[in-house]
């Protein structure tokens, strides 16, 4: 019997791009068995398994739009000093994350979601992957998007928790320990490779981040392709966008919205293949993007077809090479 799972990847504002994906997949008329996210997609997957309907994922897509920086992480000169000084270990509270949190779920335990909700946090002792089911949603979603440095960490059940993103940015592995046979993933988005030179520390940091977490998600992907149908959502490319910026999210949300859609309609639910966005490439004059566009990738893959899932798929007009 098939069991298909939605997991939201990480990616602070970036999950903005989720919202747009979520409201396609949900008009498209798939509802998934079970709902898994950590750190920013624990909150759109949190948010999803409560409303798990078209007028649900109209709420949230409003929510992002409406979302500012201020609502998450309100943080000063005066916090940063303080914790470049060691005054503090991290650089905002999360009491305006809780707030907003609380807004939309109340006391709500994550039992009673309407879809099986698992959200992934990371034990700060161990580095193991915390997989939350029971208890409160709040306080689950907070320890999965405890960013290390940005807010405290969250304790539950005995346990320090942070950002699940740490543990398992994209938890494809905690889907099929689950028992899902298809998933799906929603991919925040990464940075291209050289789009443009980094214009800071703070802008190499989330580069290079964003880098790793592609490349780790592209061997997860490869590594469990045998234990479930994997079809990723096309990830936004270029992206030129900070995961801090919450200014873009309307356009994040409308140009996902659109590239998913094309998916959709090109049987990519189908498709078994790693996105070319996901390999270390770059962009000139000629291949200014990579969303997923039908004409630039006709070729959708057949499971049955002897082509290799693993190879990106043909018609992709940026140039890309594995490592």
């Amino acid at each position: 019997m098939e069991k298909t799972a939605f997991v939201f990847a990480g990616g602070g504002s970036l999950g903005a791009i989720e919202a747009g994906m979520l409201r396609e997949l949900v008009a498209w008329g798939i509802r998934p068995d079970m709902v898994i996210g950590a750190s920013a997609g624990a909150i759109n997957g949190a948010y999803y398994a409560c409303n798990p309907h078209a007028a649900g994922t109209a709420r949230l897509e409003t929510l992002w739009r409406g979302l500012r920086r201020a609502e998450v992480m309100p943080w000063s000169w005066r916090s940063l000093f303080g914790m470049l000084r060691g005054q503090r270990a991290h650089l905002v509270e999360s009491a305006a994350l809780q707030r907003l949190l609380s807004r939309h779920f109340g006391d709500m335990a994550m039992e009673r979601a309407e879809l099986p909700l698992y959200v992934v946090a990371t034990d700060m002792q161990t580095g193991a992957e915390v997989v939350l089911s029971s208890g409160s949603l709040v306080q689950a979603v907070l320890a999965s998007a405890a960013i290390p440095g940005v807010f405290p960490p969250v304790m539950l059940g005995g346990r320090t928790l942070i950002d699940g993103g740490v543990a398992n940015n994209t938890p494809i592995s905690t889907a099929i320990g689950l028992g899902a046979t298809r998933v799906v993933v929603l991919p925040a988005g990464f940075a291209c490779a050289r789009r443009r030179e980094p214009r800071g520390p703070i802008d190499h940091a989330f580069n290079a981040l964003s880098l790793l977490v592609a490349r780790q998600l592209v061997q997860d992907l490869e590594r469990w392709a045998d234990h479930a149908h994997i079809a990723v959502v096309p990830p936004l490319c270029p992206l030129d966008v900070s995961p801090y910026d919450y200014t873009q999210c309307g356009t994040l949300i409308d140009r996902a919205a659109a590239a998913t859609r094309a998916w959709l309609n090109a049987d990519g639910l189908s498709s078994r293949h790693i996105p070319g966005a996901l390999h270390p490439h770059s962009h000139d004059e000629a291949s200014p993007s990579c969303d997923f566009d039908p004409s630039q990738a006709p070729h959708i893959h057949n499971p049955d077809a002897s082509r290799d899932p693993h190879q990106p798929q043909a018609g992709h007009t940026h140039a890309s090479s594995r490592q």
